[in-house]
């Protein structure tokens, strides 16, 4: 398969490494200096770009993608707001985009379990529940998308919650997400509830991006031939 990187930060270069591992080829590379490439012979002969920048430029990156007819898959978080216009452009315009805030199959089994157990502790109003994501301080968004993602999730699950709010809550219908940033953290996401009498914390730890970087090439594979807004579920039967 020809794949297309946009971004080659850490994660770019980390992604260069498995796909060629895997046996693609990377036909472009383009990064703040050469952007002007979305429209060489190059990159328009790509199955799919895999893109990971700033949400600045996310979304001009898939319109330049897509004008150049090649799909995207991005793990570039802090753009949720315009999802529901992007949705609008890719179905009305027969485009693809594979979106997500996380591309870790651990962290998509840790959502699995999320939602299973938010569900659960639907029933038991005497649990409280909160957030804490830990980042790498190059991380520009806070909270992470990742968290956003666990977030609405829970807020789907417990009726006595309705609305995410950073770092502290301030009425019962709120859930605090409270963010970290030092050192080289991948991320480490844990949920905790919590009663008079016990808590319950689930918790996962990323060791490196090599997680983040092989499920997006996977998802570079399935996205191939494919039309429309993709995510984790169209990939993973969770």
């Amino acid at each position: 398969m020809k794949i297309a990187l946009i971004g080659y930060g850490k994660m770019g270069k980390t992604i260069e490494k498995i796909a060629r591992e895997r046996g693609h080829e990377i036909v472009s590379i383009i990064d703040v200096d050469n952007t002007d490439d979305f429209e060489s012979a190059a990159f328009k002969s790509a199955d799919v770009a895999i893109e990971f920048t700033v949400p600045q430029v996310a979304l001009s990156n898939y319109r330049r993608a897509f004008a150049a007819g090649v799909a995207v898959v991005s793990g570039t978080t802090g753009w949720a707001n315009e999802l529901p216009a992007i949705k609008k452009e890719i179905e009305e315009g027969g485009k693809t985009l594979f979106w997500s805030s996380n591309f870790s199959i651990g962290v998509n089994i840790f959502m699995a379990v999320n939602k299973h157990l938010a569900s659960i502790m639907n029933q038991f109003p005497s649990y409280n529940v909160e957030m804490t994501e830990v980042h790498h301080t190059q991380k520009l968004d806070a909270p992470s998308g990742t968290a956003i993602t666990l977030a609405e999730q829970i807020l789907d699950e417990l009726d006595r919650k309705y609305i995410w709010v950073k770092e502290t809550e301030t009425k019962p219908a709120e859930m605090a997400i409270k963010s970290i940033r030092e050192g080289l953290v991948p991320g480490i996401h844990t949920i905790r509830y919590e009663s008079e009498v016990d808590s319950i914390t689930i918790t996962h730890n990323a060791k490196s991006r090599e997680g983040f970087a092989f499920g997006a090439v996977l998802a570079a594979e399935f996205t191939k031939g494919k039309k429309g807004f993709l995510g984790m579920k169209d990939l993973f039967n969770f």
